[in-house]
């Protein structure tokens, strides 16, 4: 089979789910993850044909996107912040409003880090910690693009964990010199454990979309994703703020600095939990669609 024709094929057979330019993207991405190809080999090689050990494998992949799996599962891979992250159903797919969160926390570590690199050798390392860490994406972009930060990410699930720890950045480890994020178990909603020292900067992505949302979600998601690191009652769905703020005040270190994800619908009432737990300066982020993203919040 001519790779035009499967291609043309995949793209028809999702138009049902997808715009077709989506599709058109989907399919491009997974033939490039099964054959190597471009997104422009069909272009400048019409005559392309696909080796046929491998049809068996696309036509599996392509049956399971047909039924609604998202592309990165299927592949088992996603791109986030220039890193290539292994996903599986245990974990969320990280999204691009995320990157916007690293991209302001890599100012914030990397600050603390030329600040305290007038202190020498002395200085200790900045400390991160990323609240419900799912596939480890935020850890692991911050202790890669800051070498030398100490990362700690923390979840329930120890499913997502073990995808969080088993991400393979050894290469980029050696080159950099950064250190490998450590990855404990803990549930959010009870007290920290114990040994967890004090941090300078805190991160959290937690659930936050509420049931009555479910309606608005494409069914990629509500099938596939996992529930638990989505979703909150509507009757409480501030519940996890209520925690990240607990965990911020008990393991800030003096200056320390905080940015959390919250629900665009929920902005103004996520900021009261954040300025009535006593965190005096707080700000409402907005994303590049102009919608209420994130939160930045510290003690002064």
């Amino acid at each position: 089979m001519l790779l035009t024709e499967f291609l043309s094929s995949g793209i028809a057979s999702l138009e049902s789910l997808y715009p077709t330019a989506e599709a058109r993207s989907i399919m491009l991405m997974l033939c490039s993850h099964v054959l190597g190809t471009k997104s422009y080999t069909h272009i400048l090689e019409p005559s392309f044909t696909i080796d046929s050990r491998r049809l068996p494998i696309l036509q599996e992949s392509l049956d399971r996107l047909v039924k609604g799996e998202p592309i990165q599962y299927v592949i088992g891979l996603t791109e986030f912040c220039g890193f290539t992250f292994k996903v599986n159903h245990d974990v969320l797919i990280p999204r691009p409003e995320t990157e916007l969160l690293c991209r302001e926390a890599i100012k914030m570590v990397s600050r603390k880090k030329r600040m305290r690199g007038a202190y020498g050798k002395g200085a200790g390392p900045v400390r991160v910690l990323d609240l419900c860490t799912g596939s480890g994406n935020i850890a692991w972009t911050l202790a890669l693009s800051v070498p030398g930060a100490v990362v700690v990410g923390v979840d329930i699930s120890p499913e997502a964990l073990a995808v969080a720890s088993g991400q393979d950045f050894a290469r980029e480890l050696k080159d950099t010199g950064a250190i490998a994020p450590t990855f404990v178990q803990a549930d959010i909603l009870l007290d920290p454990p114990a040994g967890l020292g004090k941090f300078d900067v805190i991160l959290s992505n937690p659930p936050y979309i509420m049931e009555s949302e479910k309606k608005s979600l494409r069914r990629n998601v509500l099938e596939y994703e996992p529930a638990r690191a989505l979703f909150v009652t509507d009757e409480d769905p501030l519940v996890y703020y209520r925690a990240v703020a607990a965990w911020s005040l008990d393991l800030m270190a003096p200056d320390a600095r905080c940015l959390t994800e919250i629900n665009e619908c929920l902005g103004p009432e996520t900021r009261k939990v954040f300025t009535s737990a006593g965190f005096t300066d707080t700000e409402i982020i907005r994303d590049f669609y102009d919608r209420n993203r994130f939160i930045y919040y510290a003690l002064k």
